[in-house]
């Protein structure tokens, strides 16, 4: 069996899942405009159980995002997850939240997929996979600037996609460079990853396990007058 809750808070995008296999049973999501993951996220998960036909005791495993993205997003995905592998004694998964965004591509051999999300001014947290979902460059967070990803514009296709896109499109002029902003992360990719992960047992440590948030968080303060 791999019955798997699945729950990604990474962005705006309050999300989950659960699944069963790579098969998604259920899924409930709101990308609002502002984080609505405290207000909604217990609900959605309460709500994906009972429409997927199963109880909390079904389950076989607890899957999170890990990140990058947002600092308060991430803790509140994972404190949950946590909360939920602990109490059901059941194993917990992460998945890398750029891997996921980059399953919602659909490449050719020799395309290139970069999954971008929004950091401050021109940065952006990155990733680089191939057609096949490979990672071919770790992630970072950059600034943008005009060489930028200018290693792979050779290929014929470069899917540069999520909430970076936006910044990207207005530096980037290669002829290659395909940009969607629209991608943001959710529930329902982190179904194959996560159960691809459980079948080969590679499981985090409840206790010690944290987001990957890549940048130290940043308090900003109000401007003196």
């Amino acid at each position: 069996m791999g019955r798997i809750l699945n729950l990604e808070t990474a962005t705006t995008n309050c999300s989950v899942c659960v699944s069963d296999g790579d098969k998604v049973l259920s899924l409930k999501e709101n990308n609002a405009v502002n984080y609505s993951h405290s207000e909604q996220l217990h609900i959605f998960i309460k709500e994906a159980v009972e429409e997927a036909s199963l109880s909390f005791s079904d389950l076989d495993a607890i899957a999170v995002s890990k990140g990058p993205g947002s600092y308060t997003g991430l803790r509140i995905g994972v404190s949950s997850a946590k909360g939920l592998s602990f109490s059901l004694d059941l194993p917990l998964i992460s998945v890398p939240t750029l891997e996921s965004m980059a399953h919602q591509v659909k490449a050719l051999e020799g395309e290139i997929i970069i999954p971008v999300l929004d950091a401050r001014r021109m940065e952006v947290y990155s990733a680089v996979f191939n057609g096949d979902y490979e990672e071919i460059r770790e992630t970072r967070a950059e600034v943008i600037d005009e060489s930028s990803f200018g290693e792979y514009s050779s290929r014929t296709k470069v899917h540069i996609v999520g909430s970076g896109a936006q910044k990207c499109s207005e530096i980037l002029a290669h002829s290659n460079f395909y940009f969607d902003k629209g991608i943001v992360p959710s529930a329902r990719e982190m179904a194959k990853i996560a159960f691809a992960k459980y079948q080969a047992k590679i499981f985090e440590d409840v206790a010690y396990f944290e987001p990957f948030y890549l940048k130290d968080f940043v308090l900003q303060g109000k401007k003196k007058d």
